[in-house]
């Protein structure tokens, strides 16, 4: 027992004993060789294996490991425990299944390593309650020295859980065991009664469940001993307790968020890991915010406790550790970061991140050594070594120990495979920034020269560091020297930069010059749709463009924009060419002069079959083809028969939709001229919408309120029958023009029309006249769904009365638009 909490004593001190000191990756392979050899594996066991060997973070199937454990016998199941824990080393739930089965197995000192090694990277109450129940049950026959060494246990474990929220039912256990304990004079039950006293003083004051039944017994307990007392001591603790009791409350609904059956994986950005992720840190928000005004002491345990909880969970998540390990610096903790930031690298070898952090953190303090030694294993590990932490350690030593030390960092730096030009470009510029010495600044330049020239990227660097010196000649030099080695699909921006320097320090004939030899360039590649652009507009523009001052207006350099595109387009040349011509025809032109991001590495979109996207003439082609369908006239596919335009603020179409219109003027007038004229009328009125699909219901509200006469023999194809009587009025407007939507509905081939009487049809057209004159006028958009229900009402009450012909006629009027019907008699 005590060997135990000399280990945990040693945890205390930050010793992170979670991962051991094998290597993840090692163990992995021991995995892997597991798997070929063992051949008594279960299907479930061998298939979790299996998705195990392809994601080492399958947690579904590292899941199916712990279920296959659980049912085994702890001597088959030892092994896969060591397993699962050695890549998920916070799983505290594991663990507990683990020591419980070491437990029932009576192997007491297995399971005193085990809770040696989980108990305090595992801050869990129910595992932290599986450590004291074996506590007791050790000590159960030891008498008074068991007693205090269980006392002992439950101190400890408090001290380290009690302020989760789910220790209530602890301080319950512990308080109950404290009751429990034997009194044989007043001396000791009085020692007994201020020990149980206590307890129940710090219970009460803590946010957890349970906290409401804790002061009740509370109460209880005073009461039972001295009310005078009980009083005095009550009402000073209340409004302590009234606090945790509130911050319990707001506590509870951060922690209802949490998934603690979650196990730590490295985070993928799936929708649970993030919300998981957002839920810690607004736990941890709370809890920084000190909502209980608790004391610096208590605050800094009850913030510590939270995020080492979190870590429980999010173990693989960088900014956590530097969270914690940067509160503790802000807190007036240096030490205990410089713990919490050595737990993170050993948690995360690769995360540079955090190397870097500790060393700045080391730094910051005056801990040289320290930082030193943190940048020395950052480049020394293959597995984080860069050229990105060379720099960062070439500055370091520089800020450290001097621009010497630095260049001797540099020289080792060489020597290394992953030193890239990136490292003499940084070394020569801190030279020249911070010591201003020009010669050893291009001395390092020169020097990368030799290895990177036929880098485009490194070259340009150069450059820019010979024009910060005002050195044109030696920049002409280099360009001349990197063109003269690199390939001409590499040399594009060499090519580009150039220009901008001649554009800037030479002379007209010097850029005419360049500008040719890049023209020659671009066709030995074999790109002349971008090479016949050099002598356009686009080329004068950009050389007498100022950073954000353009030399015309934003319509012409559109068009000349769209231009370009057509060039491509017919030139059939989107392959290396795109990379010049997508940078030159940008509405910005700034790849033409080199200032824009051109990379021949890029991957840029095809654009040979780009075309200038023009809305309305979209929507002009669609909505034509769909009426030219409606009224059975053929057309070609894509040609529009109606050149119908929108009423609006004009926009400037491109040339190929305005020579769209106007060759479709004419095709409008003649089909018009064959439509039937009540068609011709009616499609003259329809309403402007915006797209070929408009809104149905809108559609139809306007349909109801449209005013076309009814020529019923036009619509049937028939000769005028004169029992008609005249086309209807003006007045009976609205009913025709329903009317003719009711029968656009039907089989217009199988409808006659009978002859009605004349008489009948004037006593008809009184009672119509009659109940239209007491319904009012409507100037909103009609229901229609209530227009529908009107109709099947009528119909049902027009089919009762058995009477067709005309009054049916204004029957069906009435039933769309809402009207009486006429037929009522």
């Amino acid at each position: 027992m005590a060997a135990m909490e000399d280990n945990q004593q040693k945890n205390e001190e930050g010793q992170d004993v979670m991962m051991g000191d094998g290597d993840p990756q090692s163990d992995l392979l021991a995995q892997d060789d597991l798997l070929k050899t063992d051949k008594e594996l279960s299907p479930v066991e061998r298939r979790a294996r299996e998705r195990i060997k392809a994601d080492r973070w399958d947690t579904e199937a590292w899941n199916m490991i712990g279920s296959e454990a659980q049912g085994r016998q702890i001597t088959e199941a030892a092994p896969l425990y060591e397993m699962l824990l050695t890549n998920f080393p916070t799983a505290a739930r594991y663990w507990r299944c683990y020591v419980e089965a070491q437990m029932m197995a009576y192997n007491d000192e297995a399971t005193k390593l085990i809770f040696s090694r989980c108990l305090l990277s595992c801050l869990h109450v129910e595992l932290w309650r599986c450590y004291i129940r074996f506590i007791r049950k050790v000590n159960e026959n030891r008498g008074v020295e068991g007693r205090d060494e269980t006392k002992k246990a439950f101190d400890f474990m408090l001290g380290h859980i009690g302020m989760d929220i789910g220790a209530g039912a602890v301080w319950m256990e512990y308080i109950a065991f404290l009751k429990a304990a034997p009194a044989s004079t007043p001396q000791e039950e009085s020692q007994r009664m201020t020990t149980v006293r206590k307890a129940y003083q710090r219970a009460v004051l803590a946010p957890i469940h349970l906290v409401e039944q804790l002061w009740k017994d509370y109460e209880t307990f005073e009461n039972s001993l001295s009310r005078t007392l009980a009083k005095s001591l009550l009402a000073e603790y209340q409004p302590k307790h009234f606090s945790a009791r509130a911050v319990y409350r707001e506590r509870k609904k951060f922690c209802e968020r949490i998934d603690s059956s979650m196990l730590a994986v490295p985070p993928t950005g799936s929708v649970k890991e993030e919300q998981q992720c957002s839920a810690w840190k607004q736990l941890l928000t709370f809890e920084k915010a000190n909502p209980q005004k608790l004391d610096p002491t208590s605050l800094t345990k009850r913030v510590a406790f939270t995020f080492e909880q979190c870590l429980m969970y999010l173990y693989h998540y960088p900014e956590i550790w530097y969270d914690y390990a940067s509160w503790h610096a802000q807190n007036g903790s240096p030490e205990s970061a410089a713990v919490v930031f050595q737990r993170a690298i050993k948690a995360l070898p690769d995360k540079t991140l955090l190397h870097y952090a500790f060393a700045e953190f080391e730094e910051a303090r005056g801990n040289i050594q320290e930082a030193k030694k943190v940048y020395e294993n950052l480049v020394k590990n293959s597995a984080t070594a860069s050229s990105l932490a060379y720099i960062q350690f070439i500055r370091f030593t520089q800020r450290t120990e001097g621009t010497e030390s630095a260049l001797k960092a540099l020289v080792e730096a060489r020597k290394s495979p992953v030193c890239t030009y990136h490292v003499y470009v940084s070394s020569a510029m801190m030279v020249l920034c911070i010591e201003k010495d020009q010669k050893i600044a291009r001395n390092i330049f020169e020097m990368g020269l030799k290895k990177y020239i036929h880098e485009p990227a490194y070259v340009l660097e150069y450059a820019d560091f010979l024009c910060r010196l005002n050195d044109d000649q030696n920049v002409r030099v280099l360009f001349e020297r990197a063109l003269s080695v690199l390939p001409p699909e590499e040399s594009i921006e060499v090519w580009n930069r150039f220009m901008l320097f001649e554009q800037t320090y030479g002379d007209l004939s010097s850029i005419m010059k360049v500008q040719q030899r890049r023209k020659d360039a671009l066709i030995q590649m074999g790109d002349e749709g971008a090479a016949s652009i050099e002598h356009s507009l686009l080329q004068l523009v950009s050389r007498y463009r100022y950073l954000d001052l353009w030399p015309c207006s934003t319509q012409e350099l559109n068009h000349l924009s769209r231009q370009q595109v057509m060039v491509q387009r017919t030139s059939g040349k989107a392959g290396k060419g795109s990379t010049l011509q997508g940078s030159t025809a940008s509405g910005a032109a700034e790849g033409l002069d080199g200032t824009g991001p051109g990379s021949t590495n890029i991957v840029l979109p095809d654009v040979s079959k780009m075309a200038v996207y023009d809305p309305r003439q979209a929507s002009v082609q669609g909505l034509s083809t769909n009426i030219g369908t409606a009224v059975g006239i053929q057309t070609s596919v894509g040609q529009p028969i109606l050149g119908l335009q929108h009423v609006g603020a004009p926009v400037s179409l491109s040339t190929t939709a305005q020579a769209s219109a106007e060759a479709t003027t004419t095709a409008v007038e003649e089909a018009v001229k064959i439509l039937p004229p009540t068609l011709a009328n009616f499609l003259s009125q329809l309403p402007i919408v915006d797209g070929p699909t408009p809104n149905v219901e809108t559609v139809m509200a306007e349909l109801l309120q449209l005013k076309i006469p009814l020529d019923v023999a036009e619509i049937l194809g028939t000769e005028p029958d004169v029992s008609l009587g005249t086309k209807a009025t003006v007045g009976d407007a609205r009913g025709a023009a329903n009317g003719f939507a009711k029968l656009g509905g039907r089989n217009i081939s199988n409808l006659s029309v009978k002859p009605i009487k004349t008489e009948g049809t004037k006593r008809k057209e009184i009672e119509r006249s009659e109940e239209e004159d007491s319904i009012p006028v409507q100037n909103h958009t009609p229901d229609v769904f209530r227009i529908r229900q009107l109709q099947r009402a009528r119909a049902a009450k027009s089919g009762q009365a058995g009477s067709i012909g005309a009054g049916s006629t204004s029957g069906g009027s009435g039933a769309i638009t809402g009207e009486p019907s006429g037929s009522s008699g």
